[in-house]
């Protein structure tokens, strides 16, 4: 063993560039890869490719594009890959795999981790309800995927077995990192301090260059992203680990990056729930050891629940939409009105047909005025959900159909033709025990014992609540800012929550964030696309905070109609918001004076 172990972040999501492997190939004394490829809306795709061909189910690309061109050099370095590539079907993925290492003409043992598919006992969950809604369980006969989250367990009995590559179904993200630092280290599954930390690892690997400069407010300082380089983490035996990136690439790796990774689409920081372990990030420090190199500490964990998150796919009937261009004067106001006419046409239809109107439509408009004057450039979104796909077809029609009568300013880009009604495949989410698993491994075909640990099952508890010191506005004379100017901020999703964290630029600016980001001044910000509560969570390690807003994304996945179903830009809708903070607070910080 040695005292360090290196893994490199090759892939955050199906569909991931292939450019990260051979920089990260680059990296010496890199020990491990670990692609990461699944989401919810990914397992259901998946699972309909199942369908249509036992064969498939997979990340077809894994095995065709990524492994196939580096496999040789993987095997010449010893460098070890776990993956969730196997989607819905890791058996096949990983015959697929053996069928190319046989190709190459090489040697490499491939480990199968399966047992997290349960679609086919659904019928002894049916009395369960949705986690977060409180919906019933849907029907059995819609019902596309089911998948638990698994933990880092059984990836470690493949590797103590001596596999070279595993491939796994649906295991957490982080999990792949953690299980080869438990492997590595022999940690024990007890280890909780040392689980959270591998766990923090991997959360900062998983989405590749999301640690390394890219969805990064300060972007420009990232360089020319073309280049950038994916991220490595070099873990100590001890839980404490440095980040960073390959020479040569372009990126930028500073505590502010790695904070919006860790902050990203984990709900309450001090109770991040995972299969093997509840993660509490509050005290967590992100220090610079040198250029684009930060070390990384302070992470605590406390016993697993004994419970894994079940997630279900279901096909809740269809959904399409269409965008436009609008320009010119009242270019919003034109947009609305095409759209308002081509909903009235096709409404007109359904009523005389004796159909249901449509379950949701949703019309967005985006774009303002470019310069001074009236003129406006405008993009109009428009989309509408039914339990039949012809009232959705109908809708395409006459929508497409009213352009000819539309206010002037209409255009778009052509060629692609009308779109289609596609199904939407909604979310169910439920908790089951551990104990209900039947988690199996194999390594080459062959079986390897494994039991999973015996975690009395107990519900969680956030950590003590804690909240920057107190500010009274009177007592100074105050300036108005922007939130960016005093903050860093990401945002991503959880099912129908929004998530977004936010770092204060210095530590005296936390507690005047914390004071003007109030529940009722996020909810003001957001309107009515937020229907839910709203939670803060104070993280005094970074100087951070997170806001958890939920229903706030119109059911969240292919389910929403929305444009942003994924928040993925909610974070710069509120570094727009204003802060007010002491006139002089800003020099003083520039200058490392509170």
């Amino acid at each position: 063993m040695t005292e360090t172990v290196r893994i490199g972040g090759a892939s955050g999501f199906w569909g991931e560039t292939s450019m990260s492997t051979p920089q990260l190939l680059t990296v010496e004394g890199l020990d491990y890869l670990v692609y990461d490829y699944l989401a919810e809306i990914t397992m259901s795709i998946m699972a309909r490719a199942r369908m249509k061909d036992s064969a498939l189910g997979y990340a077809p690309d894994f095995v065709s594009d990524v492994m196939a061109r580096n496999l040789p050099d993987i095997a010449a370095k010893g460098v070890k890959v776990l993956s969730n590539a196997g989607g819905v079907n890791p058996s096949a993925c990983a015959a697929a795999l053996h069928q190319k290492i046989a190709d190459l003409d090489l040697s490499l043992k491939v480990a199968v981790v399966e047992g997290d598919d349960i679609l086919n006992r659904a019928d002894n969950f049916a009395d369960m309800i949705e986690m977060y809604s409180g919906a019933a369980f849907p029907p059995r006969d819609r019902l596309a995927s089911m998948n638990a989250y698994i933990g880092a367990g059984p990836i470690v009995a493949a590797l103590d077995a001596g596999a070279d590559i595993v491939i796994t179904g649906r295991c957490v993200d982080s999990a792949l990192t953690l299980a080869a630092a438990m492997h590595h280290f022999g940690w024990p599954a007890d280890a909780h301090d040392l689980l959270a930390a591998g766990s923090l690892a991997g959360h900062l690997l998983e989405c590749g260059p999301q640690s390394t400069g890219g969805n990064f407010t300060d972007w420009r300082s990232a360089g020319d992203i073309a280049g950038i380089g994916y991220p490595v983490a070099e873990i100590e035996a001890d839980g404490q680990f440095a980040l960073s990136k390959p020479e040569g690439t372009t990126g930028v790796v500073t505590p502010a990056s790695v904070a919006e990774q860790m902050l990203y689409e984990i709900g309450d920081p001090r109770a991040y729930v995972l299969p093997d372990v509840v993660c509490d990030f509050a005290e967590v420090s992100i220090v610079q050891a040198g250029p684009d190199r930060v070390v990384v500490d302070g992470a605590r964990g406390r016993a697993p629940t004994g419970r894994l998150k079940v997630s279900a796919t279901w096909m809740d009937g269809f959904r399409a939409g269409y965008v436009f261009q609008f320009n010119g004067t009242d270019a919003r106001a034109k947009a609305t009105a095409f759209a308002q006419a081509g909903l009235d046409r096709a409404r007109a239809v359904l009523s005389k047909t004796g159909a249901p109107d449509f379950r949701e439509v949703s019309v967005e408009t985006f774009g303002g005025r470019p310069g001074d004057g009236p003129y406006q450039e405008i993009t109009l979104k428009a989309a509408v959900r039914h339990d039949d796909a012809r009232a959705v077809g109908l809708f395409l029609k006459e929508f497409i159909g009213s352009a000819l009568a539309t206010p002037p300013g209409l255009h778009g880009f052509t060629g692609a033709g009308r779109p289609k009604p596609s199904p939407v495949v909604a979310l169910f989410s439920f908790l089951i025990d551990a104990s209900a698993l039947d988690l199996r491994v194999s390594v080459e075909g062959r079986d390897i014992a494994y039991v999973a640990p015996d975690t009395a099952v107990a519900d969680h508890e956030s950590g003590p609540s804690e909240q920057p010191p107190a500010v009274d506005p009177a007592s100074t004379d105050l300036v108005e800012r922007s939130l960016q100017d005093l903050s860093w901020a990401r945002s991503g999703d959880k099912g129908d929550k929004a998530n977004i964290g936010v770092i204060a630029r210095h530590p005296s600016y936390m507690p005047w964030i914390w004071a003007a980001l109030t529940p009722g001044a996020v909810a003001e910000t957001f309107g009515d696309l937020v229907q839910g509560r709203i939670e803060r969570f104070y993280l005094p390690g970074t100087q951070s905070m997170n806001l958890l807003l939920h229903e706030a994304l119109g059911g969240g996945g292919v389910a929403s109609l929305r444009n942003d179903a994924q928040a993925k830009a909610y974070a710069q809708r509120l570094l727009a918001r204003p802060v007010l903070i002491p006139a002089g607070l800003i020099v003083n910080a520039q200058e490392g004076q509170t």
